[in-house]
């Protein structure tokens, strides 16, 4: 180390790919100044506020429910969902799909195992397309922590904050980092603002009144800042309107407000290659959240499949835009109507067992750990708690007990067209015709079918079908569903190293990147889709890789 450096490494960012990388440092004994624009309180960033949800290939949880996956199905569902057709943005991630898979197949399970965490339940999420060959997953892979996000982090800040009294970790809250320090073209250090303290709980917005500045050098240094996924403006700039449409007005944030993007420009401006801006991941079934955490806090909800999908202009969406099967496709059959919002149509029956929703705050049984509180919980009659608290208080939701009550309450809080009592009532009574017989043509409910002959979904997951419109299962219930803005799939080109490469294709020396301002890997290596449960791993697998590389120079 020479004099000017004050650490082998510098981590920009305390979320899960900040917190991984730095673990993996401090294994190998290197010191580690840890910079972050927040405050303690918000160590492991988003990743704190997630459903814990992992992909996972072949594993023993899959086996023992009859689940037969396989590292070439995963590679195969992973490529047919990325659709990768850029022969330079995409060489790096196509080789991060390969590398990321492997692991997802290998490795990843026993390390985390090896740091106390458990996934035991699994379910399918983001089911595809149609074909075999396409988007989504062939079998369920969404490995679901027990204990979600807040276990994800623990497990991983626990050994950072021992190395941190050990003195191998220095962690700089309220640093923004405004600039990185580049000599003879290699970063060898980042710079910025001091700003004010706070206290404010995780999650909160914060002030951002600069009380000074500071320069911090070191041997490297590793950008974990995330994505865009509360800069709706940056959002808007960079919406791939050819492929999804026009980008909504309307958008409701899923992330906290720190989420904005900086650091993509501000590596860009250093030399640094950002490839596939594009390229973004952002849900359908938004809800307004009742009792907000950040600004414009939003919830998603994770739909089990019965729902009927109605468009704002009241026509039923068609295949495969069915409740938790094709996001991007069903992004832009949304948007083509000319509105930003849908409505799920559903019954009583169908909400107490389909509905979860985003986010470890709204499953506290899962979150705590308490095995007794989550079997009381999700096999009680009625819906989970913050579920039935939501339909209670959310202003996305109506309830009815007739469908002519439903639908002028629905009516009530369009952002467009009126719905149409004829026109609704005709959709859900063809759709009922068609629950009399164990057999249909009516896709959703062959997909229903096929969801339960896994043994999870039957039992924990899929109601069995039912007329929409049987009083015994009402009452009636819609929801109306906003754009929900999330993830951010391109981002800072990396090697297989995370090293950060330049525009001219060499490595940006000094600086590497890992989680979502790498696209979690190689600057996209999801593509244009991405197969869930994949984020956290992304930054678990992206900053295992950038600590490793690291630690051997």
């Amino acid at each position: 180390m020479t004099q000017q450096q004050q650490a082998d490494a510098i981590v920009v960012g305390a979320g899960l790919a900040g917190l991984v990388a730095t673990y993996e440092l401090t294994r190998a004994g290197r010191k580690v100044i840890v910079v972050d624009q927040e405050n303690r309180n918000n160590l492991g960033g988003q990743a704190f506020w997630s459903l814990g949800g992992l992909f996972l290939v072949d594993t023993p949880e899959q086996r023992r429910l009859g689940i037969h996956d396989s590292a070439e199905l995963a590679l195969q569902d992973w490529m047919g969902s990325a659709g990768f057709d850029r022969d330079d943005e995409d060489y790096w991630p196509r080789q991060w799909a390969r590398a990321y898979v492997d692991f997802a197949a290998t490795e990843k399970r026993q390390y985390l195992h090896d740091l106390g965490l458990r996934a035991p339940l699994v379910g399918w999420a983001e089911r595809g397309g149609g074909f075999a060959d396409g988007h989504g997953n062939s079998v369920p892979r969404f490995h679901l922590t027990w204990g979600t996000g807040p276990e994800v982090v623990r497990i991983f800040a626990e050994p950072v904050l021992d190395a941190e009294r050990r003195g191998l970790v220095e962690f700089r809250f309220r640093h923004r980092v405004d600039g990185i320090v580049v000599e003879d073209d290699m970063a060898v250090g980042v710079r910025g603002a001091l700003l004010e303290p706070t206290d404010l709980e995780r999650g909160k917005a914060s002030g951002r009144e600069v009380v000074g500045d500071f320069e911090i050098r070191a041997g490297a240094v590793v950008l974990t800042t995330g994505g865009i996924g509360h800069n709706h403006d940056l959002i808007r700039e960079n919406w791939p309107v050819e492929r999804l449409g026009p980008a909504p007005k309307t958008m409701i944030a899923g992330v906290p407000a720190h989420v904005d993007g900086r650091m993509l420009g501000i590596a860009e401006d250093a030399g640094a290659s950002l490839v596939n801006r594009d390229r973004m991941w952002h849900y359908t079934e938004g809800i307004i959240n009742w009792d907000p955490i950040w600004p414009n806090h939003a919830i998603r909800i994770i739909p089990g499949p019965s729902s009927i999908w109605l468009d704002a202009n009241c026509d039923r969406l068609a295949p495969p835009n069915f409740p938790g099967f094709d996001t991007n496709s069903t992004m832009k059959a949304i948007l083509a109507t000319g509105h930003d919002y849908s409505w799920f149509i559903l019954t009583q029956s169908i909400i107490e067992k389909e509905f979860m929703l985003s986010g470890s705050e709204q499953n506290p049984d899962l979150t705590r750990k308490d095995l007794k509180f989550a079997a009381k919980s999700r096999l009680a009659k009625g819906a989970p708690g913050p579920v039935a608290a939501f339909v209670e208080h959310g202003e996305d939701f109506v309830v009815a007990d007739n469908l002519a009550e439903l639908v002028h309450g629905m009516n009530k809080i369009t952002r467009g067209p009126q719905l149409d009592l004829q026109k609704v009532e005709r959709i859900i009574s063809a759709r009922d015709a068609d629950v009399d017989n164990k057999f249909s043509k009516d896709a959703q409910l062959m997909a229903i079918t096929n969801a339960r002959q896994y043994l999870g979904d039957k039992v924990a997951r899929v109601a069995k079908p039912h007329k929409i419109l049987d009083p015994e299962h009402g009452p009636l219930i819609a929801v109306r569903l906003n754009i929900l803005t999330r993830k951010t799939l391109g981002g800072l080109e990396t090697n297989l190293d995370s090293a950060v490469m330049r525009p001219d294709g060499s490595v940006f020396e000094g600086l590497y990147a890992a989680g979502e301002v790498a696209g979690f890997g190689g600057g996209g290596v999801h593509g244009y889709n991405a197969l869930e449960g994949t984020f956290l791993g992304g930054c678990i697998f992206s900053g295992r890789v950038a600590g490793r590389a690291i630690a051997r120079k």
